[in-house]
């Protein structure tokens, strides 16, 4: 991974900012801090009101694992594009499956709830009725409560995919939509010659495994595991990036730089 910041990142970034490009951002981690209870988390006005100025000079997406019903209300803008519960909300003709997944995950909540009861009490269940999360940052012991956790997963039916993260297991139902095919969907959709996206957690692993030339990937933080092609060693500089974005763009630089390159 190249940080983004360096002399490299810079250049790189430079060389692949167009008008017609898609940026895409995860949104927990990412655009907003993490926080204890997932409920708390609010986008700060300073990235909020970056973002709403980007949008006039490129399409603006987030990607995240929240519900549709849940990352609504906490933006004062309105994306160009909102993709949620990990990609299986918001494409078009995302509504196909939802009453299949809506009885799938209904089925493993009783069961999780259950289970529930005999495990650690710090441990919460949230229900995104596409998708489920458990979150154990609150857990007396979190090991054991990982394993508690993985046994209860292996008793569902049918299988889910299950995808680990900063002290949260999310569960997909099989064969629903990743953030890595969503992403690959809407680049599609909208035609962009380019897109960027920006995540931080396992989830995000689906976009930046994709290694498309087309797309420019940055994690939040630097990982030598991570299929990240650059990295931003902490969420806070995310303003940082939002202003060379809207420097670039604003001043056609990138642009520029493009016509150059190519003669």
């Amino acid at each position: 991974m190249t940080n983004l910041f360096s002399n490299a990142g810079h250049r790189a970034l430079l060389e692949f900012v167009r008008p017609d490009m898609l940026c895409l951002f995860d949104f927990d981690g990412t655009l907003a801090p993490l926080v204890a209870e997932p409920t708390a988390a609010t986008l700060p006005h300073a990235v909020q009101q970056r973002l709403h100025r980007l949008q006039q000079h490129a399409k603006v997406g987030i990607v995240t694992g929240r519900s549709l019903a849940d990352i609504g209300p906490r933006l004062e803008f309105k994306p160009d594009y909102l993709i949620g519960n990990h990609g299986i909300e918001g494409l078009p003709g995302w509504q196909h499956r939802a009453n299949e997944f809506d009885t799938i995950c209904s089925n493993w909540h009783t069961a999780l709830a259950a289970d529930l009861l005999h495990m650690d009490p710090g441990i919460q269940l949230e229900d995104k009725r596409y998708s489920l999360s458990l979150h154990y940052r609150h857990a007396q012991d979190q090991t054991q409560s990982t394993q508690a956790l993985l046994q209860s997963f292996e008793k569902l039916t049918p299988a889910p995919r299950v995808v680990p993260g900063k002290y949260v297991f999310s569960l997909l139902p099989p064969h629903a939509v990743h953030k890595g095919l969503a992403v690959t969907r809407l680049i599609a959709q909208t035609g962009a010659s380019r897109s960027l996206y920006v995540g931080d957690d396992v989830t995000d692993e689906d976009v930046f495994s994709l290694q498309r030339e087309d797309l420019l990937s940055v994690r939040i933080g630097n990982d030598a595991q991570s299929a990240a092609a650059f990295f931003i060693t902490d969420r806070q500089l995310m303003v940082n990036l939002l202003d060379q974005l809207l420097s670039y763009l604003s001043t056609g630089l990138g642009r520029l730089s493009g016509t150059h390159q190519t003669g």
